[in-house]
């Protein structure tokens, strides 16, 4: 649902907007509210059992990373602000992101080592604006969890099936691996993740 307003509102007009206490989740895109259902049924299983996984790795490593329950990730152009399914945190520079401690907002592409939204009926938000929005941000490792491949054929080939993509900063530009059913996923964060494809976007089963 889109919020009507009258004129596009910024980014810290958004935050300040925000309910604190909702059973929905609240995006900023090109100036507009987008309001959206929270994350329900395998679309949450998928998203919190990638998330414990993903902490799993970093604890084996002892990375100084951490996956934050919620933030809101500003654009770079500063008109939009991202919820997403998932993410990973580097403690050593989110100290220095000016809006993390009061307002869980990130500003700092290099905070970010990992970022992940699994796909729903907005799948052209997840390979179109997100996409381009952290590619600018520069953040190096973008996956999009196509658990159903309702993604056009564009981005995942004919025919459609679930598919994960990792999405690689490279020079400034995202070069994308796609994988499916027994393909072992390939992150660039943690070279030593033993994940197949089927596993994340069948949450384990």
């Amino acid at each position: 649902m889109i919020q009507a307003l009258e004129k596009p509102i910024s980014f810290d007009e958004f935050i300040e907007w925000l309910p604190e206490a909702t059973d929905r989740h609240y995006e900023l895109r090109r100036g507009t509210i987008v309001e959206m259902p929270k994350a329900r049924g395998k679309h949450s299983d998928i998203a919190g059992w990638l998330m414990v996984k993903l902490g799993a790795a970093i604890e084996r490593a002892n990375l100084p990373y951490f996956t934050p329950r919620e933030c809101i990730i500003k654009a770079d152009e500063g008109d939009s602000g991202y919820e997403p399914d998932g993410i990973v945190l580097d403690r050593l520079t989110i100290a220095d992101d000016p809006r993390w401690e009061k307002e869980s907002v990130v500003e700092n592409g290099a905070s970010i080592k990992l970022i992940i939204e699994v796909v729903s009926t907005n799948w052209r938000d997840d390979y179109g604006h997100k996409f381009v929005d952290y590619e600018a941000l520069g953040i190096p490792e973008y996956w999009i969890v196509d658990y159903l491949g309702l993604g056009g054929k564009r981005h995942i080939g004919t025919p459609k099936q679930p598919t994960l993509s990792v999405c690689e900063l490279v020079d400034g530009e995202y070069q994308i691996t796609q994988f499916r059913e027994s393909d072992r996923v390939l992150s660039p964060t943690f070279p030593d993740l033993q994940l197949t494809a089927d596993q994340i976007l069948r949450a384990g089963r």
